[in-house]
Formats: structure tokens, C-alpha cells, sequence
């Protein structure tokens, strides 16, 4: 930095114009009156560097560039062949220079001289920072991935400071993850569940995946310097077919009318059918539709039992690519002439519902076993009612 500062102060001897006399060298004594004080701007902004000066009189004051050598302006004069720069002053006491449209390269120090003998001179350093960006290419995309897999998700951002990296899911959900036991007990670094709602990393790991892993990630990059940038990633995460009846056993009437249904979900979308002693059946309903990237299906097949081989277990199937699943449910015989209405009985292990009616197989009203509104085991406790029938589900 001296010998920078003295090649400085040789340049200006010889480019400086001589215009102050000896006997205003010896009869005058200009001073700065502080410091100048740094600056820290935003790039595309405009900085303002401010030298004040005391009983110049016929002194100069000079702007250099302390890094590249460079002389910026003399007195009213910008020397400099760079456009950005100006200066002003207000009654020769305070200089001011002015970079507009600041870019990353004006970072360093700025000088501000008066040509005495020896030269007197200050610096002040102009800072320059840069909002974050996310660097695409270097930046996980939309995955998929099949449960129990692992998969890392990563996130690099560029910025001045450099930016910190937060993971969180879409609308500030919970995020499943297996951590490390932390008693001091356990040796084996078992991992368990947590319930993490940010992670503060440029990678995020997600450790045997499950469904409740899929979803929308957020990579959120953050630096202090307006405006803060995020990534939307998209995780699927493929898994076997799952299937639920709300029903295992019905008790019918021969001749009565009604239809079974069960409800599948998978990623991806699944094959479905119905089963009757390992014969394919034909016919039935299959109304799909899309949930947050699980492929949900309730199918349904109308039935009206009228000969002994129409009881049994009927299965329905689903099968993807990593795997298949069947539930049963299981079709009995159930005759009262004078009564017609029917009830549901569950227990631990199983459930069923006894419907009974007229022999008529004729006039017989179809009686519907399902509710097309019915699409989650989840939603807790259902009571639906028609003319006839009183259901209740687990």
C-alpha cells in the first residue's frame, strides 16, 4: 500500500497544476476536517463519497482510485474516462464524488488529496453488495424418487455477502425427517423421526422416503440485501398401491341389488380390477383423479346375488410398478321376508354391515354400499343415512 501511495503522489506532482505560490504554501494550512466515512451501496446504485477540506484556499483537491492508480478528478475537473463518475462541491469545502450506477468492480478505496507539500490525503472505502441469486444449474431441479430411498436436494445462491441457504416445505409444513438420537445413551446413532419446519444448509437430505415426504420444497436464499429469492423444487416420491374398503362382510338378501366399493391410492397411477374366484370381472366403475401427485381411484361394481355362486369374497386389486395390493370384502347370504333395513356391526378386526329386504328380486330397490363423497380413511367418523339405511364407519 506505500509504495502504491507514493507512485500515487509522484503522478499527481507531475500532472497537478502549479498554480499556488510559495508564499500561500507558508501562509496557509488546509486540514481535513474528519474522516470519510465508508460507504456500503447495493450494485445499480449510486455511491457518494464526501472529503471535507478547511482553508483550501488556493490548494486543489483530487480523487483517485487507491487499487488501479487511476486519477478520478482534479479539482472541478473529472479526469477519468469513466462516464459514472462526477463531482461537486459546495464552496470548496465539501467535495463530493459520485459513482453512479455502482457496479462490483468500483469495490476499494478512494482517496481524497490536497496538494500540499509533502501532499496531505485520506481514503475511504466504498463496499458494494449483491442481492442473492440462485445459480439454476447448480441447483437440484423437480425429483422423483420411490419410498425408502434416499435423495439430497441442493441449493447453491451467489450474492455479496454470500447468501444463507434455508430449506422449508410449501405453506410452512412440517418436514418428516430421520435424525441422529441424541442421548448420550445411545451409541448406535439410531435414527428417528423429527418434525422440522427450516434447515439451514445449501443441501438438504431427506432419509427413507415415505409419501408424506412428497411435496414442494422451497430453497431460500437470503443475504440481508433486498430482495430475498426462493426455488420451488417438486419431490415425488413413487409408492405401491394402497387400498381401503369401509366394509369387510355384507349380509344380503338373494336378489338385492347393491354395490361394493373400495378406494385406492398410488405414484404411479395404478391398474385396477375386481376379482371373483380368481375370474376376472367385467363391468364396474373407475373414477380417478389427482391429488398432490397420488393417483386416487374409487372403483366400484354393482352386484344383485342370485344363485349361491354370486356369494363369496370379491377382491379388489391394484397393481403399479412397485407393487400390488387386494383387499376382500365377502358377500353372505341373509333371508327375512317381512322386514326390509339394515344395519352395520364392526369390532376390532373386522366390520360388516346385514342388509336385509324382500325376496322380490323384481321391485327390489338397489341399496348402494358407498358414498362417492367418502375419498380418505382419515376423515375420522362418517354417519350416513338414506331411506333404509344407517352406516357408520371406522
Amino acid at each position: 500500500m506505500k509504495k502504491v501511495l507514493v507512485h500515487i503522489l509522484l503522478i499527481l506532482q507531475n500532472v497537478w497544476p502549479g498554480s499556488t505560490t510559495f508564499s500561500e504554501l507558508n501562509n496557509s494550512d488546509p486540514k481535513f476536517s474528519g474522516p470519510i466515512n465508508n460507504v456500503t451501496v447495493p450494485v445499480g446504485r449510486d455511491a457518494l463519497l464526501t472529503c471535507i477540506v478547511h482553508d483550501l484556499v488556493s490548494y486543489k483537491v483530487a480523487w483517485l482510485r487507491v487499487d488501479t492508480q487511476t486519477i478520478l478528478s482534479i479539482q472541478n475537473h473529472v479526469i477519468t474516462k469513466n462516464h459514472r463518475i462526477g463531482i461537486s462541491h459546495t464552496e470548496h469545502r465539501i467535495w463530493q464524488l459520485r459513482i453512479r450506477d455502482v457496479h462490483e468492480s468500483d469495490r476499494g478505496w478512494y482517496m481524497c488529496q490536497i496538494n500540499t507539500d509533502p501532499m496531505k490525503s485520506q481514503m475511504g472505502y466504498l463496499d458494494v453488495v449483491v442481492p442473492p441469486d440462485i445459480v439454476d444449474y447448480q441447483t437440484s431441479q423437480d425429483v422423483v424418487r420411490a419410498s425408502g430411498q434416499n435423495v439430497t436436494l441442493t441449493c447453491t445462491a451467489t450474492g455479496v455477502p454470500l447468501p444463507t441457504i434455508t430449506w422449508r416445505r410449501e405453506e410452512n409444513t412440517p418436514m418428516p425427517m430421520l435424525l441422529p438420537a441424541m442421548s448420550e445413551d445411545d451409541n448406535d446413532n439410531e435414527l428417528q423421526p423429527k418434525e422440522i419446519y427450516s434447515v439451514e444448509s445449501q443441501n438438504l437430505t431427506l432419509w427413507q422416503l415415505q409419501r408424506g415426504h412428497m411435496g414442494a420444497y422451497l430453497c431460500i436464499a437470503s443475504n440481508g440485501v433486498p430482495p430475498t429469492v426462493s426455488k420451488r423444487i417438486m419431490l415425488v416420491v413413487n409408492f405401491a398401491p394402497t387400498i381401503w374398503t369401509r366394509y369387510d362382510t355384507i349380509y344380503v338378501g338373494v336378489g338385492q341389488k347393491l354395490t361394493l366399493e373400495c378406494i385406492t391410492e398410488s405414484q404411479p397411477a395404478s391398474i385396477n380390477f375386481w376379482l371373483k374366484n380368481k375370474e376376472l370381472l367385467q363391468g364396474g366403475s373407475y373414477d380417478s383423479l389427482i391429488v398432490g401427485h397420488v393417483h386416487r381411484i374409487v372403483m366400484r361394481i354393482t352386484l344383485r346375488p342370485l344363485t349361491k355362486h354370486d356369494f363369496g369374497e370379491y377382491k379388489c386389486i391394484a397393481k403399479n410398478a412397485l407393487g400390488e395390493t387386494e383387499r376382500s370384502i365377502t358377500l353372505h347370504h341373509k333371508a327375512k321376508k317381512h322386514v326390509q333395513h339394515s344395519h352395520q356391526t364392526s369390532s376390532r378386526d373386522n366390520q360388516f354391515i346385514v342388509i336385509e329386504g324382500y325376496k322380490d328380486s323384481y321391485n327390489q330397490e338397489s341399496i348402494p354400499i358407498h358414498n362417492s363423497q367418502f375419498l380418505c380413511p382419515h376423515n375420522g367418523i362418517k354417519n350416513i343415512s338414506t331411506n333404509r339405511i344407517y352406516q357408520v364407519y371406522m
